[in-house]
């Protein structure tokens, strides 16, 4: 996608989004002013913040969440990354959730009707990072929900990732609790 284009397509996420499923918990307040702005929320060296993909892993029964434990910050989190040019949001973060945790039988689940509207978008802080000359800046995460085999074989992206596991469904309540709230309607 160009940067107009990907800009265009963020904002009709955006309207849909507020319309059909954000609550009084979402805050997308400065996502809106920085695309208002004119930002490249495409690109990683945007600051104050730009867009990143990730994917909420369930197994078919929804009875677990694969999750993977990241090196740079020491915590339990969902596979994703920074945004990099597909065909949608959803694609790009089904391609990070492949390279973080090796599994490619991965299929959107059903609760996005075949759209590319995430069930959530979630703005967190990340601090500065020296050594990459990045400044403390915003990730605007559009999330996913993935289904995955739990059969299948874990081979974890070695240089980002120290660990991949299947934990209860229940823990998506502490790592996305928006995710899992909605989610739950579905079970």
């Amino acid at each position: 996608m160009s940067d107009f284009r990907f800009n265009a397509a963020l904002s009709n996420i955006i309207t849909r989004y507020q319309s059909n499923i954000a609550d009084i918990t979402d805050n997308l307040a400065l996502l809106q002013a920085r695309l208002a702005a004119g930002d490249d929320l495409s690109s990683r060296r945007t600051f104050p913040g730009h867009v990143t993909t990730s994917a909420i892993i369930v197994n078919e029964a929804m009875t677990s969440t694969l999750s993977i434990l990241h090196k740079a910050s020491g915590r339990w989190l969902q596979p994703g990354g920074h945004w990099e040019p597909s065909l949608s949001f959803h694609a790009s973060a089904l391609r990070e959730a492949q390279e973080e945790t090796g599994l490619h039988a991965l299929t959107l689940h059903p609760w996005h009707n075949s759209s590319d509207n995430p069930i959530d978008i979630d703005t967190h802080a990340i601090g500065a990072r020296p050594s990459r000359n990045e400044p403390d800046h915003f990730h605007f995460d559009l999330r996913y929900v993935v289904v995955a085999s739990s059969s299948d074989a874990l081979k974890p992206q070695a240089d980002e990732i120290d660990a991949v596991k299947w934990h209860p469904f229940d823990a998506l309540r502490d790592i996305c609790p928006r995710v899992w709230r909605r989610l739950l309607p579905s079970l």
